[in-house]
Order: structure tokens, then C-alpha cells, then sequence
């Protein structure tokens, strides 16, 4: 799947950074907040949908709007290439669907050098005993 795709459907909207920075700081809006609605998306299928609201349950709001806050930078233009670089990771990253892990069957040559050595090992604690006098 193509994700620059997706990028027509985010929303970026700059508002003033938070923290120390004098005067800069209170009259440039440099941070940068991406919204994403997972549910309106026309470019995910429904088990992609499903999928990104389950694994991004934590990080969406009630309506399924994902939102990242990029404030790294004082420059705007660079953080909105970060938070779209970092957007696009997370989708790629949620999107990727684990292998089943097939169990497998302990061969038959371990499970008999185990028992072997259990052995052994019991042999060797029955030796240390004193002798039965019957």
C-alpha cells in the first residue's frame, strides 16, 4: 500500500509552542499539531480501519481521530516534515500484521538426552547415600 497516499487526508495546523524562548516563543506559532481521522479515510480498507483502532486504541480520541504534536524545532516548515515522517512510520508500523508462530514439536533425540541426564544426575545423588544395612 501506497502511504503517501494518506497525506492529502491529514489536517497540520501550527499553534504557538509551549516552554522557554523569550519573545519568539509567544508571537510564532512554530509547533505543529497532525490530525487524522481513521474512520472517514477513503484510501484504508475496513480491516485496516479495524486494525489501526484496535493497535492505536490508546493514542485516539473518542470520534477515532489520531493526533500527533511536533514541536522539536523553531522552525514550522521542519516540523511538519518531522510529524509527517513520524505519522507515516506509525501507520506503517500498525499496519504490518505479525507471522503466526507454529509450534514445534521437541525432537525425539533432545526429550531422550534429557531423560538420559536426569538420570545420570539422580544415579549420581543416589551414590552419596549412606548404604542400606537390611
Amino acid at each position: 500500500m501506497n502511504l503517501e497516499a494518506l497525506i492529502p487526508e491529514i489536517s497540520l495546523k501550527a499553534i504557538r509552542s509551549s516552554g522557554s524562548g523569550g519573545q519568539h516563543v509567544n508571537k510564532v506559532s512554530t509547533k505543529v499539531e497532525l490530525s487524522f481521522s481513521i474512520l472517514s479515510s477513503a484510501i484504508l480498507n475496513e480491516s485496516q480501519k479495524e486494525r489501526l483502532l484496535l493497535i492505536l486504541k490508546s493514542r485516539l480520541t473518542k470520534e477515532g481521530v489520531l493526533i500527533l504534536q511536533c514541536g522539536e524545532s523553531r522552525s514550522q516548515h521542519k516540523n511538519k516534515t518531522i510529524i509527517i515522517e513520524r505519522f507515516l512510520n506509525l501507520i506503517q508500523q500498525s499496519l504490518v500484521v505479525p507471522k503466526k508462530r507454529k509450534p514445534t514439536k521437541i525432537p525425539k533425540a533432545s526429550r531422550l538426552k534429557r531423560l538420559s541426564e536426569k538420570k545420570q544426575h539422580a544415579d549420581k545423588k543416589d551414590k552419596r547415600k549412606p548404604p542400606k544395612l537390611d
